[in-house]
């Protein structure tokens, strides 16, 4: 009999995050082999996909879903841990059937949406591509009312535009524009009043050190405050695609007015873990110190 040591249990169990005593029955089995005792325990339909859970899943791609007559949209991530796998059929079959369904039923609530049978096949996928796959979110724009158009660029970032008014082609140019420059709100009366005051306190902070007379500093804080509203307002932006008209006027000039509008980004958010692959390999080859 193989002699089972404490080191080699931890290992396993660091490895697969099972429990110390299924870790050392498997090593029992394996007569100490801990490749095979990994690959006896993988054959446990569980095994994988709750271990790959506690991954970080921070690729993938974003879809839209656009209705034929513009009136509602859908935008949604689906993420893999390796950008590799994003690019797999398997994965792309599996986002884009999860898209046309939250489409279909105008479901944002990322549980419901993965209720049932989605979420089946969610957890097959872990089992067949190896990796944490997580949806992460979904976004619905729209009503009878309004004008809905999209853009995605690549499959890295995805926005919607809602419009009253305008048609089809101001909505996608506005919607590259947000994609591009990534606007906070549609205007500056969106802004909250504890983000405007926590500006407002930076820039007088920082216009005080200036040395200059409280009323020139009261000058500066304002015109300071102007250009941040500006810069973070859509409708204040200059458009991408010609600097010198601004996106509200744009707009308007179309007779149209921005409603609302939503941006997505692959992997905005998520916390990666940084990986040192050189101390890893050392490490492997017992040449760390």
């Amino acid at each position: 009999m193989a002699n089972i040591t404490a080191g080699l249990v931890k290992e396993l169990r660091e490895r697969t995050g099972l429990g110390m005593m299924e870790c050392k029955k498997a090593l029992v089995a394996s007569e100490g082999d801990i490749e095979v005792a990994i690959d006896n325990l993988r054959k446990d339909s569980g095994l994988k996909a709750a271990k790959k859970a506690g991954r970080t899943a921070a690729e993938g791609i974003v879809l839209i879903r656009v209705s034929d007559d513009a009136t509602s949209a859908m935008a949604i991530e689906i993420n893999s841990e390796t950008d590799f796998v994003a690019r797999d059929d398997n994965f792309l079959n599996f986002a884009n059937k999860v898209a046309d369904v939250a489409f279909k039923t105008k479901q944002s609530d990322i549980a419901a949406l993965m209720s049932g049978d989605l979420e089946a096949e969610r957890e097959a996928l872990v089992q067949k591509i190896g990796e944490n796959i997580s949806v992460r979110r979904a976004e619905f724009l729209g009503s009878s009312d309004s004008l809905v158009a999209g853009y995605t660029h690549g499959d890295r970032i995805a926005v919607l535009v809602e419009l009253k008014g305008g048609n089809p082609e101001l909505g996608r140019d506005v919607a590259m524009h947000v994609a591009a420059i990534n606007p906070q709100y549609v205007n500056a009366d969106q802004v909250p009043a504890e983000v405007l005051e926590r500006e407002k306190e930076v820039v007088k902070a920082q216009s005080e050190g200036s040395g200059k007379p409280a009323e020139i500093i009261e000058k500066m804080v304002v015109g300071r405050i102007k250009k941040f509203l500006a810069e973070i307002s859509l409708v204040e932006q200059p458009f991408v695609k010609d600097p010198d008209t601004k996106v509200g006027a744009l707009v308007e000039a179309a007779d149209a007015e921005v409603l609302g509008f939503t941006r997505i980004e692959v992997g905005e958010g998520i916390e990666k873990e940084e990986v040192d692959f050189a101390k890893e390999v050392a490490e492997a080859a017992g040449l760390s110190s």
